[in-house]
């Protein structure tokens, strides 16, 4: 589009984050103006119908043209629900003779040592869909038995009777030679040319049949659902006029093309979480902070991660759905409840909240669709913290009456109905704001403490993740953001020893944001299971050598236009020979040169043992498990535009009157679009935005950053 001053707009870029109840959108362009935030509401019936609207609008308030957008970062939960709902695609497996059970025995371990009543997950796929095949391979990765063309027919024609819509392979050792694997996958592809099929090795060459074997079902098994839904979204897409080429966000923090996420559908189950954490990332090392903890409380969990030296922390191993995922992702880890969590009272007469959760239908009370059971949404309404009128901006009043009934009732059922201890909210406040002095004193008691309940019991599981890392809590910064975390960050903060707080400008489209940032990046591993020696070493290189051919053609075929070389990092698993488990150990070589020899790998791995656990066995033999590759390849960034300095003190909108940790407090009531960069405040107030509401406890300061940023500080214990 050509503006009034004659200019051709600036190439933008569109972050877009799929939701269950809303599809969050971020537009950015290399210009000084403001980034375009938009919701459009979610269509479980047709997911990319949202994407189409909400660019469609988005386009439209930015006054841009199709043409005039460079690309689009597109992160989705498409198939992590998929996979937890069990309504992915009808798969089957063929593995090697003898091995017909693996799903069926997995790790033979119970799904909990403490409820012998625990069921089991059932498998991907059930038994009368797994095919034995006379394909193996030895441990050294020597072909042990390789199928003749009758024997794979036969193979073939049982696999085709199974009715399913795609397929699994596995060999026995397959990850030592993947290019067997490979093989064997492609001659039975050329007898079943209909039936889309995976070979385990192709997806992740990494020891552990079966975790190797679950990577690979779940890569089927979601496979059919995202190829129809990335074509759909080509076809709308290309409707409105859009050329520009199209990224899918990846759990690991970076994004991959459109082909590529067809073809590893699996990469991307994690991709809205990771994408928020890696804008959080950015948005503290640009504040000046490298230490923080990202918090995102949306309507049915919070999660949490952490992030050292301005990187966030990964791990190899996850579980999605009950089962176990072994790929690269960024460690996220939920603590507990969300704004639809539900708040009840058990047989015991104890207040508790969640696990439950109203969901986005019929949702908290006070939204008015049915709900009955009160949420933590409606405690934050009955103890002042949000207003019914001012919600999301106006835009969605709520009802207090109907929160303060339902949380009538389980104040009642606790014996906080005006009997027991407690102090009810103060006089003066607006009607309609749940805060009102002698109305619903019972309900604002049941609602404050069940977000002290809920508050402990996030503090919690915080302070065990960062006590098995050994991080002190008063060292961090707590970045929130979703549509509750900046409600409940203050909570939280005081309750864990956090003293800073920054809320970003935009807390609700974050995950959007962070799709829209998102360098490429790939991670590749093979497991070569070798002692730690000459021959190990020189194995080792010539592993990651085949690695780093692998991830530069991937790299050529991502398309888009990185501004700088991309970044190869190297790295072994190892571990002393008879541990049970590894741990990662850098290392410093050119990617596709040659390795360290096998006494400085021996030395590395000593000094990452003695920072881990305080020693180290210089005797004892070790062994290479697997090496490890990641490329990352930086893509343009836009930093946010200044704010205007504001005009002396900020103005309040009026008072409102809270409840916080059994205490009436007064609150002043502020308009963040109001706030310019330098304006600061004192608690107890409130920060309105359009997409959430931000909590300023008594004992905290607020300050807005150059970039439009909200800073809390805590001032007193």
């Amino acid at each position: 589009m050509t503006h009034p001053s004659g200019q051709r707009a600036a190439a933008a870029r569109v972050g877009i984050d799929v939701g269950g109840t809303f599809t969050d959108f971020v537009l950015r362009t290399g210009g000084a103006a403001a980034a375009v935030h938009h919701k459009e509401p979610s269509t479980p019936h047709d997911p990319a119908l949202a994407v189409a609207r909400g660019l469609r609008t988005l386009l439209a308030t930015a006054r841009l043209d199709p043409a005039d957008l460079a690309d689009i970062t597109h992160g989705t939960t498409i198939g992590l629900n998929a996979i937890i709902q069990r309504r992915g695609a009808r798969i089957a497996l063929a593995v090697t003779e003898g091995y017909r059970d693996i799903l069926e025995i997995g790790r033979s371990r119970m799904p909990s040592s403490f409820d012998l009543h625990a069921a089991r997950e059932e498998p991907l796929v059930p038994r009368d869909r797994v095919v034995e095949i006379p394909a193996r391979l030895d441990h050294e990765g020597t072909p042990a038995r390789v199928p003749d063309d009758a024997e794979l027919a036969r193979a073939a024609e049982r696999l085709a009777a199974t009715g399913a819509d795609a397929a699994a392979v596995v060999v026995l050792h397959g990850h030592t030679d993947p290019a067997f694997e490979a093989a064997l996958t492609g001659r039975l592809a050329a007898l079943l040319p209909d039936l889309p099929l995976v070979s385990s090795a192709a997806v992740w060459p990494e020891v552990r049949e079966y975790e190797r074997t679950l990577v690979a079902c779940l890569n089927a098994y979601i496979q059919p659902l995202m190829s129809r839904y990335f074509d759909r979204l080509e076809q709308l897409l290309g409707e409105i006029g859009v050329r520009a080429p199209v990224y899918i966000a990846a759990s690991n923090g970076g994004s991959l093309s459109l082909a590529a996420a067809r073809e590893r559908p699996i990469e991307t189950v994690l991709s809205g979480p990771a994408a928020g954490v890696t804008a959080a990332t950015r948005l503290g090392a640009a504040a000046g902070t490298d230490r923080i903890i990202t918090f995102d409380m949306g309507g049915t969990s919070s999660d949490i991660a952490v992030a050292v030296g301005g990187e966030p922390e990964f791990a190899t191993r996850t579980t999605i759905g009950g089962l176990p995922l072994v790929l690269p992702v960024v460690a996220v880890g939920a603590i507990g409840a969300g704004g639809g969590s539900v708040v009840r009272v058990d047989e015991h007469g104890v207040l508790k909240v969640g696990p439950d959760s109203a969901g986005a239908d019929p949702g908290p009370v006070s939204y008015g669709r049915g709900g009955s059971r009160p949420t933590v949404t409606d405690c934050y309404l009955a103890t002042g913290v949000i207003g019914a009128d001012t919600f999301l901006g106006g835009r969605m009043p709520l009802d207090a009456a109907a929160a303060r009934s339902a949380l009538d009732a389980v104040a009642a059922a606790s014996g906080l109905d005006g009997r027991g201890a407690g102090t009810a909210a103060g006089d003066g406040a607006a009607a309609g704001d749940g805060a009102e002095a002698g109305n619903g004193a019972a309900a604002r008691r049941a609602a404050d403490g069940a977000l002290r309940i809920a508050t402990a019991g996030m503090a919690v599981e915080l302070q065990k993740t960062l006590a098995q890392r050994g991080l002190d809590p008063a060292e961090f910064t707590l970045v929130p953001f979703g549509g509750a975390g900046p409600t409940h960050a203050a909570l939280l903060a005081e309750e864990v020893g956090v003293a800073d707080i920054l809320v970003p400008a935009a807390a609700a489209t974050f995950c959007a944001m962070g799709a829209a940032d998102a360098d490429l990046r790939r991670d590749l591993a093979r497991s070569l299971r070798r002692p730690l020696d000459a021959e190990g070493a020189a194995r080792l290189g010539e592993i990651l050598a085949e690695l780093a051919g692998q991830a530069r053609a991937w790299l050529a075929g991502q398309g888009g236009d990185p501004v700088a070389e991309p970044a190869v990092t190297l790295a072994a698993d190892m571990s002393y020979i008879g541990q049970a488990h590894e741990i990662r150990v850098p290392i410093a070589a050119e990617p596709g040169g040659p390795v360290p020899g096998a006494d400085a790998l021996a030395e590395a791995f000593h000094v990452e043992h003695e920072r881990l656990y305080g020693f180290r066995d210089a005797g004892a033999p070790i062994r290479i498990g697997t090496a490890r590759l990641a490329i990352t390849a930086p893509r343009p960034t836009t930093p946010a535009p200044p704010v205007p300095p504001g005009s002396g003190p900020p103005a309040p909108l009026g008072e409102r009157t809270l409840l916080l940790r059994g205490e009436s407090v007064r609150a002043a009531r502020y308009d963040r679009a109001a706030l310019g960069a330098g304006a600061t405040l004192s608690g107890p107030a409130i920060v309105e935005q359009t997409d959430t509401t931000v909590l300023v406890p008594p004992g905290w300061t607020a300050a807005v950053d150059p970039t439009g940023n909200l800073r809390l500080t805590r001032t007193r214990p």
